[in-house]
């Protein structure tokens, strides 16, 4: 038995060593020069208290390059929130990221922190960013800017402390 542990050990070990630059990288897979150079570009991303924008075409792992910008940035023990913005609907969007107070709307029963509220000391991520109206990016702008949101029926903006990662497959 001894023995056995012994060998599992070393496997095990080395195991880890195979697979630790993707647990780093968040599965992004290559060790192609194109694929060096991006580990590369996402360690000096990750370093940077800056916004991002991932520029690529669909299925290329914008995703997983957001995901590894988080995790090796000094806000990756903060939440990462993805949010896939062409799937959600334009009004409600705008609720879902800056949140909204009771009695905004018809149905706002209740007090409701956004996603850039929930990812505080964190990142969010809006996939595809391109592919939201104008209204939205409007707002969008603020939050970048000032660093300030203003929820749905609120007369008040909130500070946020959140890291902007965004993606898109279009040429802005």
């Amino acid at each position: 038995k001894a023995l056995e542990r012994s060998l599992l050990l070393k496997e095990n070990q080395r195991l880890q060593q195979v697979c630790s630059p993707l647990a780093v990288f968040q599965n992004l897979v290559g060790k192609s020069a194109v694929m060096q150079r991006l580990y590369e570009t996402i360690q000096m991303a990750a370093k940077a208290e800056l916004t991002v924008l991932i520029t690529g075409e669909s299925g290329t792992g914008k995703d997983l390059t957001a995901r590894a910008i988080h995790a090796l940035s000094p806000r990756g023990r903060g939440p990462f929130v993805a949010v896939n913005c062409p799937t959600v609907p334009e009004n409600i969007l705008e609720s879902e990221l800056f949140g909204y107070r009771k009695g905004a709307f018809t149905h706002a029963t209740e007090n409701r922190i956004g996603l850039f509220q929930e990812a505080g000391s964190g990142s969010i991520f809006l996939d595809e960013i391109g592919d939201i109206s104008p209204t939205i990016q409007t707002k969008l702008l603020r939050v970048l800017q000032e660093k300030e949101i203003k929820p749905l029926g609120d007369t008040r903006s909130i500070t946020v402390d959140v890291r902007i990662i965004a993606s898109t497959n279009q040429d802005l």
